[in-house]
């Protein structure tokens, strides 16, 4: 089937549809207001398409020229196939394009399977945000995790 990654298109979208995605994905999902709001303004997206069905996103927020991985998500259904990791490299892509200097994320210190793709996709561990993350137990640590894209002390300005 037909992999296809369509930029900044989720706000074309019913929100139910892109709700649906990050409620199977989450123990505790952003509020449909929460993603309401990260469709515009400073915060970029791309959809993930299995031939003509959503299976994926993320959610990008851009603050000078630092980039945040706010929310990324592959259906469960779908998940293990590599699409999470092409769906990295887009947002990765797109924020050398757009010049960042830095790319940042955080991620629940449990989700081994995120912190896996991160750190093979070049990210670091920078530190940790205690009790980040709302849990069943009640709050959950965040790693910080960050990348350098751009630095312009090594070219000299």
């Amino acid at each position: 089937m037909t992999i296809s990654i369509r930029p900044d298109h989720l706000a074309a979208l019913p929100l139910q549809q892109i709700m649906d995605i990050e409620r199977a994905c989450h123990t505790h999902p952003w509020t449909s207001k929460t993603m309401q709001s990260c469709l515009n303004g400073r915060y970029f997206n791309a959809a993930l398409y299995q031939g003509e069905q959503l299976v994926g996103f993320y959610v990008g927020e851009r603050a000078g020229p630092d980039f945040t991985l706010m929310d990324i998500c592959i259906t469960p259904a779908c998940q293990g196939q590599g699409l999470a990791s092409q769906l990295l490299a887009h947002f990765m892509a797109r924020c050398e394009q757009d010049r960042a200097e830095n790319i940042f994320l955080e991620v629940r210190v449990g989700n081994e399977a995120a912190i896996g793709l991160y750190h093979k996709a070049g990210f670091t561990e920078m530190g940790v945000r205690k009790n980040y993350y709302p849990s069943a137990d009640g709050k959950e640590d965040a790693l910080l995790m960050g990348k350098v894209l751009f630095d312009p002390e090594l070219m000299g300005h």
